[in-house]
């Protein structure tokens, strides 16, 4: 049947509550999550706290980490799409940062031109957190603008907006200098 006890919506909470908890990206219903090496990382990691007691102090510390670890997603995302925002792709920036096991590379030779971009904004740059490692994800994205010819606005708009700083400086927004 395609109803538990004569109620359509009995299972609907518990569904949304796995989706999320499945959810790596941010993306619900999203099935290509554990396709990359950091997807596999953050899936075993739910995996492992999902066995443990929830009183465990081991739980509330994998539990900590799980959720550090997708607001770091997050707040990377977001720097991407506000970049991609500022260069005028309002209404596609949430399309190109679309990847998914489907997505491919446009042109074999920008593989290795994508990976020293990225190399280049993570060393140059801070929009991705000094702990972070270079995602595959992101490699798709860096693909799509060079296809665009935007990968050096791209770059330069980064450089502005989150410069590289010295370890352990921080500039908040009252600090950053004014743009035009």
């Amino acid at each position: 049947p395609l109803c538990s006890n004569n109620n359509p919506y009995a299972s609907f909470g518990a569904t949304l509550a796995r989706d999320e908890e499945q959810n790596l990206w941010s993306t619900p219903h999203d099935m290509t999550h554990t396709e990359a090496d950091d997807d596999r990382v953050l899936y075993n990691m739910i995996v492992v706290r999902n066995q443990l007691d929830k009183d465990s102090e081991e739980w509330q510390k994998l539990n900590y980490d799980i959720y550090t670890l997708r607001q770091t997603r997050k707040e990377v995302r977001s720097r991407w799409k506000h970049i991609l925002e500022d260069l005028g792709f309002q209404k596609e920036a949430d399309s190109l940062l679309s990847v998914t096991k489907l997505s491919i590379i446009s042109d074999s030779q920008n593989m290795g031109k994508a990976r020293d971009f990225l190399l280049k904004l993570s060393e140059e740059t801070n929009i991705f957190p000094t702990s972070w490692e270079l995602s595959e994800r992101y490699l798709f994205v860096v693909d799509r603008l060079i296809a665009l010819d935007a990968a050096d606005e791209f770059f330069k708009m980064a450089s502005v907006e989150y410069p590289k700083r010295p370890s352990g400086e921080r500039v908040d927004d009252s600090q950053k200098a004014p743009q035009c």
